[in-house]
């Protein structure tokens, strides 16, 4: 009797990721960024962009909540960007298409307001 041929498992699902490792892998060794790639590397990478897009898409979510929106947008991906820190710092240099910009007006702008209030023709203490 000819033993069971056991099904295939991707490299993806042995990792526990859902990003492509086999993909990730390809497209490393036919970058020719060194001359060896490790079988690791394809995982390593797939892991760190799978955790990279889960961030950005959980803080985008929270931007499209805040808007009371149910679909994320460009706009909403600009803006978890740039208000995260560290996301903002890894990414100044991407420019996200359809995104816009921060809303901001620069203290200048705004107007002064008096701490006084103005006088009144009437005011509660006068008496007649």
């Amino acid at each position: 009797m000819a033993p069971k041929s056991k099904k295939a498992v991707s490299k993806s699902r042995r990792a526990g990721l859902t990003f492509p490792v086999g993909r990730t892998l390809s497209i490393l060794k036919k970058g020719k960024y060194a001359d060896r790639i490790g079988a690791g590397a394809g995982v390593y990478i797939a892991a760190a962009l799978e955790y990279l897009v889960a961030e950005i898409l959980e803080l985008a979510g929270n931007a499209a909540k805040a808007n009371k929106k149910i679909r994320i947008i460009p706009r909403h991906i600009q803006l978890a960007v740039r208000n995260d820190d560290e996301l903002a710092e890894l990414l100044k240099h991407v420019c996200i298409a359809e995104g816009g910009v921060l809303p901001n007006v620069q203290g200048v702008l705004k107007p002064k307001i008096s701490k006084k209030p103005k006088p009144t023709l009437y005011t509660e203490s006068q008496e007649y």
